[in-house]
């Protein structure tokens, strides 16, 4: 009796939610590789050509500047240098939207030639979180139903798991399920292939599905924060920690250079991979949209935040905040924030995931988790599987449902 109506649940389950979870799994699949695939595609603007030896590189200082000759509508808000002598520094767009590249010997100015792939991911992201839902009224309602059969489809594999499972363990049995059998056809070939595909996919498909849970609810965050007794926070984007307050210095003192940080930075980080500067936000309704330090009398770019202006000079009262990616951090994918002293070098403040409370801990994992990233290249590939897989499970699902209900027992 138990099941037998696992099986009943399992069914209706998949029917009803079905259509919404296939186009999860495809474009699951799809979003495996998002990020490798668009760079892949930007590569002719996103690399420049090997430097002779010892060809001197630009201050970081001029990509800005560069940047606003060739293209004066830009305005960016990060600038990121990558561990790599055959990468151009990026200003990032918008995701989907192509950013700038600066070549840090020549200071040429690129864009990608083609934006297809990045524009199809974002096209892909759009239906698997909103199943294609567009603008701000729709897109919680496709949000919602995604989240909520997202739910179905995690207990699909958990009752699936049950049910996939030999009654009996004979070496018959368990190849039955657990192993392809291609001269199959029919029902016969469609519930070996559910089968066989679940009972390997359903571990990760599991693991995938609760994952976005807290990306897709909010209640899915506060469970997180109930279970690791983690208040919530104070109010919606409250800062984690405190501002740090520097004392204005004597006048006349210099501001450090962007390649003076950097090289403080890189020096304290010596397996950095990536290193995100933050620059000035152009004010509402107009602005210039340059970095501070291109204000009279500035000598440095101090961080994005608080200023004093006195006359024609510029003094930083608060640290620059960088944003470093370091090739020995875990989990992989966790950033670390430093706040470095504008004037001395001393660096303040460094935040990394030990320093994030037991709920960010847990989100960090579970948001790379879902995507695979967590665990890198390998890690992507078995959630992309699994998604493949899944596509797989909703096309003999409903071939073995519509057989059930409509079709012959042998076909």
């Amino acid at each position: 009796m138990f099941r037998k109506t696992l099986f009943w649940l399992h069914l209706v389950c998949g029917v009803v939610a079905g259509l919404a979870i296939g186009i999860m799994c495809v474009t699951g699949t799809v979003l495996a590789y998002e990020k490798e695939l668009a760079a892949w595609s930007e590569r002719d603007a996103r690399t420049i050509a090997p430097p002779a030896a010892g060809a001197p590189r630009l201050a970081i200082d001029e990509a800005p500047r560069k940047l606003r000759e060739a293209f004066p509508e830009a305005k960016p808000a990060t600038l990121v240098v990558l561990n790599d002598p055959a990468a151009a520094w990026s200003f990032p767009g918008a995701r989907g939207v192509a950013g700038y590249h600066v070549n840090p010997y020549t200071g040429e100015v690129r864009r990608p030639q083609s934006t297809a792939v990045g524009q199809f991911m974002q096209t892909m992201l759009v239906w698997h979180r909103y199943l294609g839902f567009s603008g701000t009224v729709s897109r919680p309602r496709g949000k919602w139903i995604n989240g909520t059969c997202n739910l179905a489809f995690c207990l699909l594999a958990i009752t699936g798991l049950y049910l996939w499972m030999p009654r009996n363990w004979s070496v018959r049995s368990v190849k039955a399920v657990a192993l392809f059998n291609w001269r199959l056809t029919g029902k016969a070939r469609d519930f070996n292939w559910h089968n066989t595909i679940g009972l390997w996919t359903a571990p990760v498909l599991i693991v995938l599905t609760l994952t976005a849970v807290p990306i897709s609810f909010q209640w899915g965050g506060r469970v997180i924060n109930s279970l690791t007794g983690t208040p919530p926070p104070a109010a919606p984007g409250a800062a984690a920690q405190p501002a740090i307050e520097i004392p204005a210095p004597p006048p006349g003192t210099p501001l450090l250079s962007q390649d003076a940080l950097l090289a403080i930075v890189q020096k304290e980080f010596p397996a950095w991979t990536t290193i995100t500067l933050r620059l000035e936000v152009p004010a509402a309704g107009g602005g210039t949209g340059l970095p501070i330090r291109d204000l009279p009398g500035s000598s440095a770019m101090p961080p994005a935040g608080a200023s004093q202006t006195t006359g024609q000079e510029t003094r930083a009262t608060q640290p620059v905040t960088l944003t470093i990616r370091d090739a020995t951090t875990w989990p992989r994918t966790t950033n670390i924030t430093v706040a470095v002293h504008p004037y001395t070098g001393e660096i303040l403040r460094k935040a990394g995931y030990a320093e994030l409370a037991a709920a960010a801990q847990v989100r960090a994992w579970t948001r790379f988790l879902h995507t695979g990233e967590a665990l890198g290249f390998w890690g992507q590939l078995v959630a992309g599987l699994a998604c493949l897989g899944g596509c797989v499970l909703v096309w003999t699902g409903f071939a073995l449902a519509w057989r059930r209900g409509f079709g012959s027992a042998k076909t």
